[in-house]
């Protein structure tokens, strides 16, 4: 066909798009409408409060938490981060640049959350706007015609019209405050009255339940992210913690964290007891007595187990860990105390076998500083001459094995160190005369002479520790009642029906004195107990004629009603 020949048009329709009536049809061109920023704005809200699109950021938001649990966190971990750095001299700098190591406070994490609430909640204020609209409303009309329902039944009563709609009322509204159909009965014409009746508004309202409880978690996650405050230490028989930031081990908080705002209590660790099974040797029972002095109170006794934490100073006190600190004092070649202390010893196995190490720095007359490193057995067993075992977690027979190390401790370059581990980069280990490394065995109460007259070490006492990690989050309470709220709300709409009932009732125009019932119900998709609904109404119905009532027409289904 040729380009310019006019196409084919009927006589009287006009082409709404040409701008000259007389042209021929496809000689002007379509003028599309111009959105303009107002359309464009108007667009884009309307896509971002779709549900789609909300269901899109939900699933999104899953996939950008998955780096915080792949790279370390600079807020949990720092010193994972800065080796991760060191490691990765490439692709460490530009993950850290883009957030990796910061995930939930980056900005693509924060915009993607905010989008999501934005979103969440342009999706529920109009849903919310139409419910209340329906509810203020009044049920749908009686159908003039039943028989194309998937749910049908018909009776005969002695009663009236009116006195028929009315006892159907009764049993559909139920009974109680909580009404389980809305009705509206009405007289349609003379002797003829109906009754509309419909349920299932509590499945939208469930449904907004719903998602204002997932709007109320999100703004629960992200309070509790910003005012909430985390930290961990290590304390000894007989130690005293203060709650303050200098005093934590490790210590993260949110961003509108205020350090001021940390309730000065002080917590001593009296005691801590273990149990192990006689023949096993697995643990049975942890407790920690502790003494807590809170602002302003009396010093109270109170203990901490596993699983059932302490509250003090609005903070949670947990108990993660525990195991032996030996009590040494190392005296240096000048016979001056150069370390005296406690030091952490952490436990690898069941039987407690100990790792740790000691650090002296602070010796006096320039002399080398000293590192030792080594084990501790609670119940030491000689196997060999230089192989020992621990058989027990009870400290029966408790012994230091160390190895003696001197020169630069390297704890002045500026490098974090972890305590738990000796940069041997500077030191040199000591060794006997064949080149053999220097073992010390140590019990409690001995003192033993190190190596290259680097001095003396006490093995004093062994006092237990615990490791107790305290956790404030002001958002928890909330966030376990919208969570209840979201799990009501999400079984209300899955759980209940929605469905339509219709009762019809005339006098019968062969007899005044009877009075003909049909009723018909419907329900918004398949469901099994419609019928049984409406044989129970019509089965309520006064005054019932018998042998009268006409069987239950065979079910369709909402679709095959509305076609």
């Amino acid at each position: 066909m040729s380009a310019n020949k006019p196409t084919y048009t009927p006589e009287g329709l006009d082409d709404a798009f040409s701008n000259d009536p007389d042209a021929p049809i496809g000689a002007a061109a379509v003028a599309l409408p111009r959105l303009g920023l107002v359309g464009w704005l108007r667009w884009t809200w309307r896509q971002l409060t779709s549900m789609r699109v909300a269901l899109l950021l939900l699933m999104l938001l899953a996939v950008a938490a998955v780096p915080g649990s792949v790279f370390p966190q600079r807020p949990q971990s720092p010193e994972d981060v800065a080796q991760y750095l060191l490691d990765n001299p490439g692709s460490g700098p530009w993950l850290d640049r883009l957030g990796f190591f910061d995930v939930y406070a980056s900005a693509w994490f924060s915009a993607i959350y905010l989008l999501l609430f934005v979103s969440l909640v342009g999706c529920i204020l109009p849903r919310a706007k139409v419910h209340l609209r329906a509810l203020r409303a009044r049920p749908p009309r009686t159908p003039r015609r039943f028989d194309r329902f998937p749910a049908q039944g018909a009776a005969t009563s002695a009663a009236s019209p009116e006195q028929v709609v009315r006892a159907a009322e009764r049993a559909l509204r139920g009974r109680g405050p909580l009404r389980t159909f809305r009705t509206d009965v009405s007289e349609e014409r003379p002797g003829t009255w109906t009754l509309s009746a419909e349920r299932g508004y509590l499945r939208e309202t469930g449904n907004l339940v719903f998602h204002l409880a997932l709007v109320g978690l999100l703004i629960a996650v992200a309070t509790g992210q910003m005012l909430h405050y985390r930290g961990q230490v290590m304390l000894v028989e007989g130690g005293t913690f203060a709650n303050a930031q200098t005093d934590y081990d490790t210590f993260e908080s949110g961003t509108a964290f205020d350090a001021e705002s940390l309730v000065p209590f002080r917590l001593t660790l009296d005691r801590f007891t273990s149990r192990f099974d006689a023949t096993t040797l697995q643990s049975r029972d942890f407790l920690a007595e502790v003494t807590v002095a809170e602002p302003g109170a009396e010093a109270e006794d109170a203990t901490i187990k596993v699983n059932h934490p302490l509250t003090a100073g609005g903070a949670k006190v947990y108990l993660q860990g525990n195991g032996y600190a030996p009590r040494v004092v190392v005296r240096d070649g000048a016979g001056e105390i150069a370390f005296e202390g406690a030091v952490p010893f952490l436990p690898q196995d069941t039987v407690y076998t100990s790792q740790g190490v000691i650090k002296v720095p602070d010796v006096s007359g320039g002399q080398d500083q000293i590192g030792l490193v080594g084990s501790l057995l609670p119940t030491a067993q000689q196997l060999t001459d230089t192989v020992w075992r621990s058989t027990d977690p009870q400290p029966t027979d408790p012994l230091l094995v160390l190895a003696v190390w001197s020169g630069d401790l390297g704890l002045d370059d500026g490098v974090p160190q972890n305590v738990y581990q000796l940069d041997d980069t500077g030191m040199v280990q000591a060794t006997d005369d064949q080149g053999v490394p220097v073992t010390l065995y140590v019990h409690p109460g001995e003192t033993v002479a190190l190596p290259d007259g680097l001095g003396t070490l006490t093995f004093e006492d062994l006092p237990r520790f615990v490791a107790l990690d305290l956790r404030f989050d002001p958002a928890l309470p909330y966030l376990l009642v919208f969570a209840l709220l979201a799990i009501a709300g999400l079984g209300t709409s899955l759980f209940t029906p929605r469905r339509r009932v219709w009762v019809r009732a005339a006098v019968d125009s062969a007899d005044p004195a009877r009075t003909v019932v049909t009723a018909a119900a419907l329900a918004r998709s398949d469901d099994i107990g419609l019928q049984d609904e409406l044989d129970r109404v019509l089965a309520a119905l006064p005054a019932p004629l018998d042998g009268t009532t006409a069987p239950t027409a065979p079910a369709r289904t909402a679709e095959e009603a509305q076609r």
